[in-house]
C-alpha cells in the first residue's frame, strides 16, 4: 500500500442516481444493507432510489421505484427480511422484460444499480449490464427514450452485495444474513438439548442448504454434533453402521443425548438424498433409541440480524457506493465482500462461475475439489469438525506407536503433558476453545491437564487430568467453566514452577484477556531462573473487551456486542414510543472503545464516546445541538454509547446531566449502565466457532513445536518464539512471539498502540448524518477470485 492516504471527499454522487434493490430469498441484514447505501448516497449527493419487489419492481416500474430519503431508511436497521419487498421474476428473464426495465431506469436517469441478492440475482444484473446498450438502441428505435436520453445514460454501473443465508457463493467469506441464521439454528438446538437431556433422546435437525453445507457444517461444530450431513461431503458407504456405532458408543460413554445435524440438500456417494426422516428411521431400526426430528425451515430465515450481520452489512453498503462513485465505462461488474476482516471487491462473474464449478463438481462426484472449490473457511470448518468430532480409538494415538517402536521424536516415557488454563474475565466461548484444545490434543497424544482458576490455581495445584468425554457439551456453556482469575504469576513464580515440575507439564496453553498476555510475559521473564517454564506457551486472545496487541478478534467480544446490541434494540423500541428521547448507555471496555464503537455502528447509535478519540465540551455541545436538529425530523429519539473509561471527567453522569439541560423542551433524557451483562450469556455461533477452530490451531502448532525442542529425553524451549500468541491478523492466523508484541502494547492503558476497528468509526458518523473525513486508502482494489490450490496453507478464521 503507498503511503499516500485517500479519502472519500475527493468522490462525489452530484448529479448521478443510485437505486437498490433486494432479489431472491431474503436473509437477515438485507434492511441494514440498504440503509448503507440509502444514507451513504444522499451523503455524498447522489439521488436514491428504491426498488421495491426486486426486479418484477424495475419491470413494472410506477410507484415501485421511488425516491429515497435520510428518514426512509431509519429503524430498518434491526429488522430482519427485508423492508423493499422481493420477488422471484420470470419476466425479467425474457429480453421483453429487461426492456421495459431499462426504460423505466433511463426515465428517472438511474445508470448505478445496487443489487442485494444470491447468484441467481447477481448473473442476471451482470446479463443486463451487458445487453444495456442494446436496450437502449432498441427502446430509441421504438420511441420509447430519445436520442439524449440514451447518451446521457449510456453505461449501466453494477455493484453487487450476496445477501445470502446459506453462504453459497464463493469467493467471499460471509454472506449477509448466514451468521444470523446460525444464531436461529443455534438457539433451537441449546433448546432441544435441554429436552433430549432430560428423556435420553436422539434428534435430527434438518436445516437449509440445498447446494450448500455451511449452515449445517458450521452448526455442527457450534454445537459439538454426533453427526453432519452435507451435499459437499457424502459420507462414505457402510456410514450407516459407523453412525449407529458412533453413537452407541457415545450413549456407553454416559452421554444422555445425540445430535445429528442434515443439510436439506444432503446426498450419499450415489447423489441420491439423505433425508432426516430415514436417518431416523434408521436409528430406531439399529439401536431403538427414542429419536424425534425437528424440521427448522423458514425459522431460519426470520428473525432479527446479529450483530455480525448489520455491520457486514452496513460495510459492504458504503463500499458499494463507493464502488459505484469510482466506476467508469471499462469496470466489469463486481461484488464487494468480505476476506477475513478485510473489505474486498471482486469480478461478480468470477464468483459466479467458482459457485457454478462447485455444483459441477458435486454432479461430477469429485467430492474433494468441491470442498476446495468453496473455499479456504470451508475447508477449515471441515477439517476441524472432523478432528473432534471422531474420537480416536487407544491404538490409533501417535504415541502408541512411540511406546512401541523407536523414540526418536517422542519422549521416553510416552506421551507429552499439556496444561490448559483460562486467565482474566470471563468470556464466552472459552470453553468451546478448552473443548477444542483438550481433544485436539487428546487425538495428538498428548496427556490433556487442566488448571482451576488460572495463575492462583495453578500455584495451589488445582491440576486434574482432562478426558475426552469430561469436555462434551462444553462449546454452548458460557463463562468459563475451568474457573478464572485476574491473578498474575509473578508473585507465584516458584510455586507455578514447582507445580510444572510435579505434574511434569511440556507445554501451556493459555486462553485469556490482558492478564493472560501479562502473565506470559512474566513467566516468560522468570525462565532464566526457573527451567520448568522452560517449555512451548501460546496464548489464544479471549476477552469481551477485544484489546490483545497481535489479534483483530478475540473470543467473547461477538457474543458481547449482540448482548449490547440486543439491549439497545430495546432501548430504542421504548424511545419510539415516548418520542423525543435520548438514551446514554455505558459499555464495558476498560480503556479499549471496541464495544462502544463497533456495537454503535450494530446499534445506529448518534454517537460513541471513546478514550482512544479524545473529546472536549465542544464536541458534547455539537453532538446535543445535532440531537436537537434530529427532533425536528420524524426520527425522534437518540442513542448515545460511552465507553466506561472514556474520560475521567467526563463520566456518564456528567454527560446525562449536560444532555438534560442542554435538551430541556427539546427532548429528555435517561441512563443505562449495561455492566456484567455484556460478559454472560450462551456463547454466539462466531465465539463457538472461532474459540473451536484458534484453540485447535494453537494444540497443532504446541505439537509441533515440543517435537522441535525435544533434546536428550526432556524439552526444552527458552527462545523468544517458542511463548507465542495466536492471533487473527487481517485475513490469517498468525503465531507471534510475545517478546515482539510489547513494542505494539500501550500497557498503561491495556490497549494495542494500533486498533483496525477505528477505520470504521467514521461509518457509524455518516450513518448518523455526521460530516467526517472517511479514509478510503483500502478500498478500490479490484482483486481477482483466487483459486483454491491442492493445499492451501493459510487459514480463514472467518466463520
Amino acid at each position: 500500500m503507498s503511503n499516500s492516504r485517500k479519502f472519500f471527499e475527493s468522490l462525489t454522487g452530484a448529479g448521478k442516481s443510485i437505486a437498490v434493490l433486494t432479489s431472491g430469498g431474503d436473509a437477515q441484514g438485507m434492511n441494514a444493507a440498504v440503509r448503507a447505501v440509502v444514507r451513504m448516497g444522499i451523503y455524498v449527493g447522489a439521488k436514491v432510489y428504491f426498488i421495491h419487489e426486486g426486479y418484477q419492481g424495475m419491470v413494472d416500474g410506477g410507484d415501485n421505484i421511488q425516491e429515497a430519503n435520510w428518514e426512509s431508511v431509519s429503524s430498518m436497521l434491526q429488522v430482519g427480511g427485508t423492508v423493499i419487498g422481493s420477488a422471484r421474476c420470470a419476466e425479467f428473464r425474457a429480453r421483453e422484460g429487461r426492456l421495459r426495465a431499462a426504460c423505466h431506469l433511463v426515465q428517472r436517469g438511474i445508470t448505478n444499480l445496487c443489487v442485494i441478492g444470491g447468484d441467481g440475482s447477481l448473473t442476471g444484473a451482470n446479463l443486463f449490464r451487458e445487453e444495456w446498450s442494446g436496450l437502449l438502441q432498441e427502446l430509441v428505435q421504438s420511441g420509447r427514450i430519445d436520442e439524449r436520453s440514451a447518451e446521457c445514460n449510456s453505461v449501466l454501473h453494477i455493484v453487487g452485495m450476496v445477501g445470502s443465508i446459506d453462504n453459497d457463493f464463493c469467493g467471499t467469506d460471509m454472506t449477509i444474513g448466514t451468521d444470523s441464521a446460525l444464531h436461529r439454528i443455534i438457539e433451537v438446538v441449546d433448546a432441544i438439548m435441554t429436552t433430549a437431556q432430560s428423556h435420553q433422546r436422539t434428534f435430527v435437525l434438518e436445516v437449509m442448504g440445498r447446494h450448500c453445507g455451511y449452515l449445517a457444517l458450521v452448526s455442527a461444530l457450534a454445537c459439538g454434533a454426533d453427526w453432519v450431513f452435507i451435499p459437499e461431503m457424502p459420507p462414505t458407504d457402510g456410514w450407516e453402521e459407523q453412525m449407529c456405532q458412533k453413537l452407541s458408543e457415545n450413549r456407553a460413554d454416559k452421554k444422555r443425548l445425540n445430535i445429528i445435524i442434515v443439510a436439506e440438500g444432503a446426498i450419499n456417494s450415489s447423489n441420491k438424498p439423505i433425508s432426516a426422516g430415514y436417518i431416523k428411521d434408521l436409528v430406531v431400526r439399529c439401536l431403538g433409541l427414542d429419536t424425534r426430528v425437528t424440521i427448522l425451515g423458514h425459522v431460519q430465515r426470520g428473525g432479527t440480524p446479529s450483530a455480525f450481520d448489520r455491520i457486514l452489512a452496513s460495510r459492504m453498503g458504503v463500499e458499494a457506493v463507493l464502488a459505484l462513485l469510482e466506476a467508469c465505462p471499462g469496470t466489469p461488474a463486481c461484488v464487494v465482500s468480505l476476506c477475513g476482516n478485510q473489505a474486498v471487491r471482486l469480478p461478480l462473474m468470477e464468483c459466479v462461475q467458482m459457485t457454478q464449478e462447485v455444483q459441477k463438481a458435486m454432479d461430477e462426484k469429485r467430492f474433494d475439489d468441491a470442498v476446495r472449490l468453496r473455499g479456504r473457511s470451508f475447508e477449515n470448518n471441515l477439517n476441524t469438525y472432523k478432528l473432534l468430532s471422531h474420537r480416536k480409538a487407544d491404538a490409533e494415538l501417535p504415541h502408541a506407536e512411540e511406546n512401541g517402536g523407536e523414540q526418536e521424536e517422542g519422549p521416553h516415557d510416552g506421551p507429552f503433558t499439556v496444561a490448559v488454563l483460562n486467565v482474566g474475565a470471563p468470556a464466552a466461548g472459552m470453553n468451546a476453545a478448552v473443548r477444542s484444545a483438550v481433544r485436539v490434543g487428546i487425538t495428538e497424544g498428548h496427556r490433556m491437564m487442566a488448571v482451576h482458576d488460572g495463575f492462583e490455581g495453578f500455584a495451589k495445584g488445582q491440576i486434574k487430568e482432562m478426558g475426552w468425554g469430561d469436555v462434551g457439551g462444553w462449546t454452548g456453556q458460557g463463562g468459563s467453566l475451568l474457573g478464572t482469575k485476574r491473578t498474575l504469576p509473578a508473585k507465584h513464580i516458584d510455586k507455578i514452577a514447582e507445580q510444572m515440575r510435579i505434574h511434569g507439564i511440556n507445554a501451556l496453553l493459555v486462553i485469556g484477556g490482558f492478564e493472560a498476555y501479562l502473565g506470559l510475559q512474566e513467566l516468560l521473564a522468570a525462565r532464566g531462573s526457573h527451567d520448568p517454564l522452560c517449555v512451548p506457551m501460546v496464548m489464544v486472545p479471549s476477552t469481551v473487551s477485544n484489546n490483545i496487541p497481535g489479534s483483530d478478534l478475540s473470543i467473547g467480544a461477538d457474543t458481547a456486542l449482540n448482548a449490547i446490541t440486543g439491549t439497545c434494540d430495546r432501548i430504542k423500541q421504548s424511545a419510539s414510543g415516548t418520542k423525543r428521547r435520548v438514551f446514554i448507555i455505558e459499555t464495558m471496555g476498560g480503556y479499549c472503545g471496541y464495544l462502544a464503537s463497533v456495537g454503535g455502528l450494530a446499534a445506529g447509535a448518534d454517537a460513541a464516546y471513546i478514550y482512544e478519540e479524545p473529546f472536549d465540551i465542544r464536541d458534547l455541545q455539537s453532538n446535543v445541538e445535532h440531537l436537537r436538529e434530529k427532533m425536528k425530523t420524524t426520527i425522534q429519539r437518540g442513542l448515545i454509547l460511552r465507553n466506561e473509561n472514556s474520560s475521567e471527567n467526563y463520566t456518564t453522569d456528567f454527560i446525562y446531566q449536560l444532555y438534560s439541560e442542554e435538551g430541556k423542551g427539546v427532548f429528555d433524557c435517561r441512563k443505562n449502565v449495561l455492566g456484567h451483562m455484556q460478559q454472560g450469556g450462551a456463547p454466539s455461533p462466531f465465539d463457538r466457532n472461532f474459540g473451536t477452530k484458534i484453540a485447535a490451531k494453537a494444540v497443532q502448532w504446541l505439537s509441533k513445536r515440543l517435537k522441535d525442542f525435544y533434546r536428550e529425553g526432556r524439552v526444552f524451549a527458552n527462545t523468544d518464539d517458542s511463548a507465542c500468541l495466536l492471533g487473527m491478523r487481517r485475513r490469517a492466523l498468525v503465531f507471534q512471539p510475545v517478546t515482539q508484541l510489547k513494542e505494539e502494547t500501550d500497557f498503561v492503558h491495556r490497549i494495542p498502540k494500533e486498533q483496525w476497528w477505528l477505520k470504521l468509526r467514521p461509518l457509524m458518523k455518516i450513518l448518523a448524518k455526521y460530516k467526517t473525513s472517511y479514509d478510503i486508502t483500502d478500498s478500490g482494489q479490484l482483486e481477482h477470485v483466487t483459486r483454491p490450490r491442492a493445499r492451501d496453507t493459510e487459514i480463514a478464521i472467518t466463520i
